[in-house]
């Protein structure tokens, strides 16, 4: 049991489930009710297996830097607990599998926008941008919303602009998200070599562009409505976490500690996860 719960710590296993709860939203909403369990299965496993996988590769790709932060020392690799080739061979075996599941019991469209939400996380976001860019948060945020296109195309064989929407919901989310919690490490980040916004631009920076992408998410969480994608659930539940998500933001820039960061960071995981909460019960109702 301590092997297996050293393994799961690759995966990033919370990280993991949050993104498999928009892949299966994005299934819903797409299926206009619940999907069909010969589709829904496969599609949660592989759906899981590509980003833990992906997480597993980043942890050996990250290695080096994970030593220096606090934060992330007492990861399997750099606590020694996991091999390095270990770790890799695993995160790999991951995608393969997840790739090959999708691509026999769902279709292979599924498959190929999980293994680029894969090398997304994996090349483009650690290897290129992480340590050489402070935006590498925003265009790296796209890793972490290929879910909702593996959902949507799991059930409909395509991507329409209604999947492009929900991507961009989590493409937006994600900056203040992450910089939320890279307020609380600055001095990790900083002693890593990582150029995370606030290492780069500073925090004063940082606590305005926060606010910058709060409102570009709010404006874009309203357009479903617009379109008749969702109804009045899900309006009215995109207006109260978006205005929440509003205050929290302005009022990081008021009072600028790390009481209100800690705070925003766990408002923005809640937000996320209940807004496609709204999503989904929407759509079922």
């Amino acid at each position: 049991m301590k092997v297996i719960r050293t393994y799961l710590e690759l995966t990033k296993l919370r990280i993991v489930l949050l993104l498999l709860f928009t892949t299966v939203t994005a299934m819903v909403i797409a299926a206009k009710g619940v999907p069909e369990l010969v589709i829904l299965i496969p599609t949660l496993i592989g759906g899981a297996l590509a980003p833990a996988g992906a997480g597993a590769i980043n942890q050996y790709i990250d290695r080096d830097m994970d030593a220096k932060m606090t934060r992330t020392a007492r990861r399997p690799i750099p606590s020694g607990r996991v091999t390095p080739m270990n770790a890799l061979l695993f995160g790999i075996a991951l995608v393969l599998l997840s790739v090959l599941i999708l691509g026999v019991w769902v279709n292979w469209l599924t498959a190929g926008l999980a293994f680029a939400g894969a090398i997304y996380y994996v090349v483009i976001y650690t290897m290129m941008l992480k340590r050489n860019t402070s935006v590498n948060i925003v265009i790296g945020g796209g890793a972490g919303a290929m879910p909702v296109l593996v959902g949507w195309a799991a059930v409909t064989g395509t991507v329409s602009i209604e999947a492009l929407l929900l991507f961009a919901i989590v493409f937006y989310w994600t900056p203040p998200h992450s910089w939320a919690l890279a307020l609380l490490v600055n001095v990790d980040y900083a002693r890593a070599g990582v150029p995370m916004m606030p290492v780069a631009r500073g925090e004063r920076s940082t606590r305005y562009q926060i606010l910058i992408y709060s409102i570009l998410l709010f404006i874009i969480t309203l357009i479903p409505g617009p379109i008749n994608m969702l109804g009045w659930v899900y309006m009215v539940s995109a207006a109260i976490l978006g205005i929440g998500l509003l205050w929290m933001a302005i009022k990081l820039i008021r009072v600028a500690d790390k009481a209100i960061a800690r705070s925003l960071y766990k408002y923005t995981t809640s937000y996320l996860a209940f807004l496609f909460l709204a999503m989904m019960i929407d759509r079922l109702l």
